[in-house]
This record gives C-alpha cells, structure tokens and sequence, in this order.
C-alpha cells in the first residue's frame, strides 16, 4: 500500500506506555470473561457482547511510565487512519450527510478501560460506540500473520477499515436501530441482524479502498487479495472449522469466508455506499 507521502492522523491515542489500575467495582474483568474473551475472537463473536457482560464503563488510573516510541508500525496505522478521514469526510460531504467526526484508535498491551466495559487484547479489534474509538493492540497484526496466514500491510489496512466502518455505521443510525431489535429478538435471529452489520462493515471497507485508490492511488498489485485473504480468515466457518471441527451456522455473528469477501469486493468494485444495504438484501 503507497502511503509514504501521506499524512499521519492527529486521532492516534497510543496508551502501551501506562500501566494500568481499574478503579471502582464496576467493570472489573475475572477469569471468567477472559475465556469468555478467547472464545470470542476464534468464533467471531462480537467483543462488544462480551464487553457488555462486565458492565458499565470503569474508570482507569494509570501511573507514569516510558512513552511508547513511535513506529514503522504505528505510523502505517495512524496513515490508515489518516486516510479513512480524508475518504469518508469526502463521502459525508458528496451524501450530504453533515460532517465527519473523525473517532479515536486507541493502541493498547492487554487491557484497557473503555466506554464499553474493559477492553482485553483476546478480543481482537473492536469499535466501541460509547466512545467512539477503535481498539487495537498491534500484536493482532502478528497474530494475522502467523495464525491466520493473512500477512500484508492491506490486510492490516483493511482490518482498521472495518472498525472504521463500525464507526461510520454509528454515525449513520444503524448501531443504534439495530440494538434494540437485536435485544428483543431470539439468538438465531440477533445473531443474523449481526452477520448483516458485520458484511456492511466489509462493504464499506471495500467503498473506502475504492475511493482510496482514486483519490490518491494507494493500491499496489496484491492488495485487494490480501484483503480477500484476510476476509476468509476470519469467516465465521473458517473460524469454528478450526476451533472445534465442525460449524454452527445458526451462531455466526460476522458471516462466512465467501460472505466477507463477496460484500468486500461488492463496496471495493462499486465504490458506493448504497451497494452495501446488506438488511435489505434476500441473500448475503
């Protein structure tokens, strides 16, 4: 992915050099959530759900230690970050949606407090809405790499855009329509509402690399599959074929390998966001 020349994002919040003290009973995180946690990356499951279990927000006392030393790796995300602002903050502005708030990546080591509940690294990525900032700690990238054989700078590129998506979802209403139905609904039936959130986030991920490349042509031979690649990794099936054997397709919560990549490549190849109402579509 060409980001030499670009700029860096002012959203950046790196948090790896505190050390870090929960204050307050709520929130506080057991052995229980941990594997709870563990579960929740290798099936998929949404980490806000897990988060949610905890509690309510806590709050964090951190005490002094070394500032983290910026990167090659962190730059490249903060340049990602940068690059989604530019991208969306333009589409916002052709919709006439209003303007862009830019949300916050958060870089963590282990845990840390959010609006959600306490964040744990086991989670992988995640958007939290109550906050509007995205959750990463960078050894996910390493863990893509190894684990998941999905290596590449535009995997990780495409692993930001899909919180980043989340975030524009939030913006647009669509968190905050499908929660209450998701709360009422049976598991099955939640489980399917998110499946659909989650191949919209893919989409609009792939309408972000789109506008990427044409704005400021980013995109090198390669990158779109790593990103493919990356999509099919962390396929619900793929997932639990692994974990455990067998697949449970009434438990999916973010959609098969063949479903990622077909609303990935759908937003990429299109380019618009109204190629990615994944609610209304009769089949994902």
């Amino acid at each position: 992915m060409r980001l030499d020349n670009s700029r860096e994002s002012r959203n950046v919040e790196d948090r790896r050099g505190r050390r870090r003290m929960s204050v307050g009973g709520r929130g506080k995180i057991g052995i229980g959530t941990i594997v709870l946690a563990l579960v929740a990356i290798y099936f998929g499951v949404d980490p806000n759900v897990v988060l949610q279990t905890v509690g309510g927000p806590e709050t964090e006392s951190t005490t002094a230690g070394e500032p983290a030393v910026p990167t090659a790796e962190t730059r490249f995300v903060s340049k990602v970050l940068a690059d989604t602002e530019d991208v969306w903050g333009a589409v916002f502005q052709q919709k006439g949606w209003g303007s862009y708030q830019q949300p916050k990546l958060v870089l963590f080591n282990g845990a840390t407090a959010t609006a959600c509940g306490t964040g744990q690294s086991a989670m992988g990525p995640f958007y939290c809405p109550g906050d509007s900032k995205v959750y990463l700690d960078l050894s996910f990238f390493q863990q893509m790499a190894q684990e998941l054989q999905s290596p590449g700078d535009f995997a990780q590129a495409y692993v930001i855009a899909h919180e980043v998506a989340h975030h524009v979802q939030h913006m647009l209403g669509v968190t905050d329509q499908v929660a209450p139905v998701r709360q009422r609904s049976t598991t099955a039936a939640a489980n399917q509402l998110s499946v659909r959130v989650e191949l919209q986030a893919d989409c609009f991920a792939g309408v972000w690399a789109n506008h990427s490349d044409t704005q400021r042509n980013t995109l090198e031979a390669g990158d779109i599959q790593e990103a493919l690649d990356a999509a099919s990794a962390i396929g619900d099936d793929r997932l639990q074929q692994k974990s455990q054997g067998h697949v449970v397709p009434d438990s999916f919560t973010h959609g098969t390998s063949a479903q990622r990549m077909r609303w990935f490549t759908r937003g990429f190849k299109s380019g618009d966001t109204a190629q990615c109402d994944t609610f209304s579509a009769a089949s994902l």
